[in-house]
């Protein structure tokens, strides 16, 4: 499959109509049908106070996250990433779901919405309720073994983590996306958990830049595609792959596809309509009918 890497710009053209036309566009469009699939990003999370990585032009606001090769070959990596982590992790899942989680959850309950494909690795949308969803990058609060595929949840990593590197906490920090944190520190002194069971290779549960979705998952995100009336994209500038190719699939198969986002996205030009507004409030209009 392919792996998840940062995609260039295609040349993308002006939304057609204002953010309220668009709006009323897609409101107009999703009464008339149901089953609709979702595809999110980060621009759901962030009104949660999960920062997210790119700026409305589609450019990195930061230094790329760690790469999966680099965190499977080198312990200095596995080291930087979970010291980081061991101080990010708590301040992610404080995070609650917002608005743009709930009206989700609202329209799956409606009908209106088959299920959601994310992004997103904070399982907000399982928390505000939403029944079918398809975690593309997995989940950060579980822990797979590399080498015996045992899983663990992330707060048992955690707590070994406390416990091993207790002079880490003391140190100030920035929480940066995805339970990452913004530190100095002499990472070579990093204890890095194994697991309990065969003292293999320990990874957060997710899809790190370099690594490929899991092809089961690839497979289930296509047939909700090839299945739906029409495609939403919430919050997403689509830049990596993982998530464009499903938008591209429903073009081909000529299914609508519509966006709320505000910002340049790799799918501009495929876009029946898009509302360039905060999530929160472009999903709140489609409840209202």
């Amino acid at each position: 499959m392919d792996a998840l890497v940062e995609q260039p710009l295609e040349k993308t053209s002006q939304p057609r109509g204002r953010a309220s036309t668009a709006l009323e566009h897609i409101a107009q469009a999703l009464a008339g049908q149901t089953q609709w699939v979702v595809i999110t990003g980060a621009g759901v999370s962030t009104g949660s106070g999960i920062s997210d990585y790119r700026d409305q032009a589609g450019e990195w606001k930061r230094p790329q996250p760690v790469q999966h090769q680099a965190f499977m070959q080198h312990l200095t990596w596995r080291q930087r990433y979970w010291a980081r982590s061991q101080l990010g992790y708590p301040e992610f899942m404080r995070a609650q779901p917002n608005a743009a989680h709930r009206a989700l959850a609202v329209l799956e309950q409606r009908g209106l919405v088959r299920g959601v494909i994310t992004q997103n690795v904070d399982g907000l949308h399982q928390r505000a309720g939403q029944q079918r969803v398809l975690d593309l990058h997995g989940r950060l609060d579980q822990v797979r073994c590399m080498a015996c595929a045992q899983r663990m949840t992330r707060d048992t990593v955690q707590s070994w983590l406390e416990q091993h590197n207790s002079w880490i906490s003391q140190a100030q920090f920035t929480a940066a996306p995805d339970g990452d944190a913004d530190i100095e520190l002499d990472f070579s002194r990093v204890a890095v958990p194994q697991c309990p069971d065969c003292a293999g290779l320990l990874k957060p549960d997710v899809v790190f830049f370099g690594d490929t979705v899991p092809k089961a998952d690839v497979e289930r995100g296509y047939r909700w595609i090839e299945q739906a009336p029409a495609v939403l994209v919430v919050g997403s500038s689509l830049m990596v792959y993982s998530s464009f190719r499903f938008v591209r699939r429903a073009h081909e198969l000529g299914i609508p596809i519509f966006a709320i986002n505000q910002g340049k996205t790799r799918g501009d030009e495929l876009f029946e309509y898009k509302a360039e507004v905060d999530c929160a409030h472009g999903l709140a209009r489609l409840l209202e009918d």
